[in-house]
């Protein structure tokens, strides 16, 4: 269940987070089904492969340290994750740079990555396992899974929710997160 509740709070934070920005990762893979993958598949990297650099900072940095330094550093892992991806991209070759870069900026801001970092890092410490690479590498992989499920989720509501039937005031954004609250109430009965 830790997926799960995890899943809903990040969810919850990206949506209202990024729509304070303007943009929606969500809203935005929900669109349609290529953009929901590449988003989906992007994000998973980011969460599995930043975790990895949790678990280097967790067993780095002393214990009194870390509650002092950890979103400094995870945001520099998170910052080098970027720019490793986009140097990586930019060398495949200037039409798939152009075509996948706004995957990589859409999901190296998402709400998501950096709470994995955290939710993967209290998690371990919680079950003593803060030197085990494969409880960071796992929680970055459930958390990447757990973000397509959610996605998918969306995407079947997207258009229902986005449709002419809906009232103009209440379409898209106010009617997704009235949806998300619903099931989020309906995944936390299962607790």
């Amino acid at each position: 269940m830790f997926l799960v509740n995890d899943l809903i709070a990040l969810l919850a934070a990206n949506l209202i987070f990024s729509q304070a920005l303007g943009t929606s990762t969500l809203f935005a893979a929900a669109a349609s089904r290529k953009d929901l993958v590449r988003t989906a598949v992007t994000i998973t990297l980011f969460t599995t492969i930043g975790s990895l650099g949790a678990w280097g900072i967790d067993n780095i940095l002393p214990r009194p340290m870390k509650n002092y330094v950890s979103l400094i550093c995870y945001t520099v892992i998170v910052g080098i994750l970027y720019a490793g991806f986009l140097t990586v991209l930019y060398f495949m070759g200037s039409a798939k740079f152009r075509k996948y870069k706004k995957y990589i900026h859409i999901s190296a801001f998402n709400c998501a990555v950096m709470g994995t970092l955290f939710t993967v890092s209290g998690r371990a410490a919680d079950l003593h396992r803060t030197r085990d690479v494969l409880c960071y590498l796992g929680g970055g992989i459930e958390a990447g899974i757990g973000f397509i499920i959610a996605a998918l989720i969306l995407a079947a509501a997207y258009r229902k929710l986005t449709s002419e039937k809906v009232p103009e005031s209440f379409r898209g954004f106010p009617a997704m997160l009235i949806y998300l609250g619903i099931i989020s109430m309906a995944v936390y009965a299962l607790n």
